[in-house]
């Protein structure tokens, strides 16, 4: 028979930890909360954030990744042009400078997810990687919160 508190403690982890992203460490980068928005069902394309810091003394740089619901995954940024919004594929990826943080967020820097393969959902959490020109290949799992989403979900402070 599972107690009272054993139970209170799984379905707290199972409540409370569902859209909660995770931090990743490789070498000298730190990956913090990757996340995504929720999409409608049809669309072909989404966004993911993340911020990753290079603690190290040597520069790296982003430049692609893959995730188990896009055909193709590649690094943009968004920006105003003339009061004109625009978007554009970064080929060379963004450079990590040692010390330096990159915040990949909604209207700027962002990885963007093409021909989805499925409609993400909230809650759920979709596998992905990023690839580093040094530190090559991590494996991450991308928190989907709602649609209109700024920043990842919070974990919970007691």
């Amino acid at each position: 028979m599972i107690s009272r508190l054993a139970y209170t403690a799984v379905a707290a982890l199972a409540l409370g930890g569902a859209a909660v992203a995770q931090n990743y460490t490789t070498g000298p980068l730190k990956i913090e909360q990757p996340w995504t928005r929720a999409t409608p069902a049809g669309a072909k394309v989404a966004g993911g954030y993340v911020a990753v810091t290079n603690t190290g003394a040597a520069p790296d740089r982003l430049i692609g990744g893959s995730s188990e619901i896009a055909g193709k995954v590649e690094i943009h940024e968004m920006a105003m042009n003339n009061g004109v919004m625009t978007m554009r594929g970064l080929p060379d990826g963004l450079e990590l400078k040692p010390g330096a943080k990159l915040e990949l967020k909604p209207g700027g820097y962002h990885i963007m997810f093409m021909d989805l393969k499925r409609q993400l959902k909230e809650g759920e959490k979709v596998k992905g990687t990023l690839t580093f020109e040094k530190a090559g290949a991590v494996p991450v799992e991308f928190s989907v919160q709602s649609v209109g989403a700024r920043a990842p979900a919070e974990a919970h402070k007691h």
